[in-house]
């Protein structure tokens, strides 16, 4: 009798008692090319758009919280989940309103990204902004988030990467012409003396971080409901590149990937690609796109039958489905 109260009141503890994980699985994934919810993911207003066909798919990661014992045991024993620390996903110094914000906000910026990406890809124009201005700095006497950034002593800045060559090229103490713009306001040159890195680099210091927006008449909106994170970015820039050219950028092809994306088209790793892997192929896709930085995790765990293409960067990306359109083999993993 007591052995069988022992076991009944363990079941109840494994039933009802959580447990500090999370269980990772395969999340749903969405054609960036496509509709939800009779919307378009991805709608371009006031500019000529084509024609697009097949997939190209963004993938994701499901994270269950509030495990039992039982249900963590359950879930990782199907072989589809596996279970991680809870505090790696919602630290305890956080609240889970504060991290859905802060998954939100990553979701956001990476459309902004993508959408900045690819239209540099395509040779629009684009434009530099003051982002976070650093308190007493040289550019906090002069510059306000959101003003644009125009030159430096005369050298056009074109994107972040040239406003850092342009200061780099100057040591503390150098006075520098500032051209830039506020609001609608003329643009304006003014003198500024930079500072010191505080890490003792020889560059001089404007104190400004720099962030590229497209510099067009036209709009892009990207609307997907409850999805967090950054790593849509590669698929967003494809897909916002596949509607603004004529032809399939994917051939019509079933193409699934993921990948944080920078404004200068640059591609970063991931986690949890062996479940999007899984998920994408499940769906349907044939290729799947994966970050140079995922490639030795994704060839070792990768699902039979699946084709990787190895991208680093936007440009490698759209090589390697012009690669696939035309019925070759694109770099893999």
């Amino acid at each position: 009798m007591t052995s069988v109260i022992l076991v009944a009141a363990f079941g109840l503890l494994g039933a009802f008692v959580p447990v500090p994980f999370v269980a990772l699985g395969p999340g749903p994934t969405y054609n960036t090319l496509g509709e939800e919810a009779g919307t378009p993911v991805i709608r371009i207003d006031g500019q000529r758009t084509f024609p697009t066909a097949g997939n190209l798919n963004m993938t994701t990661v499901s994270v269950t919280d509030h495990l039992s014992m039982l249900g963590a045991l359950g879930l990782w024993v199907s072989g589809r989940y596996a279970l991680a620390p809870r505090e790696v996903y919602y630290p305890p110094e956080k609240s889970e309103q504060q991290i859905e914000q802060e998954n939100t906000q990553a979701f956001n910026d990476s459309q902004t990204s993508a959408e900045t990406a690819a239209l540099h890809h395509l040779g629009y124009p684009t434009k530099v902004l003051a982002g976070q201005v650093v308190t007493g700095s040289p550019a906090d006497a002069v510059l306000e988030p959101g003003d644009q950034l125009i030159a430096v002593n005369g050298e056009p800045i074109t994107d972040p990467p040239a406003l850092q060559a342009a200061v780099g090229r100057n040591k503390p103490g150098d006075p520098i012409q500032l051209t830039y713009r506020h609001g609608t306001d003329p643009e304006r040159t003014v003198p500024v003396v930079l500072g010191s890195n505080a890490d003792g680099r020889p560059q001089g210091f404007l104190g400004v971080g720099a962030v590229g927006r497209p510099d067009v008449p036209f709009e892009i909106e990207i609307s997907l409901a409850d999805v967090g994170g950054p790593s849509a970015g590669l698929m967003f820039s494809l897909a916002i590149v596949d509607k603004l050219t004529p032809g399939e950028l994917n051939g019509g092809r079933f193409i699934a990937g993921t990948g944080e994306i920078d404004e200068t088209g640059k591609v970063g790793p991931i986690g949890g690609i062996p479940f999007k892997m899984t998920m994408a192929q499940e769906a349907g896709a044939t290729t799947f796109l994966v970050p140079a930085g995922n490639c030795a995790e994704a060839k070792s765990q990768a699902p039979d039958g699946l084709q990787l293409a190895r991208v680093g960067t936007l440009d490698e990306a759209t090589h390697a489905l012009d690669v696939i359109r035309e019925g070759g083999v694109p770099p893999s993993c």
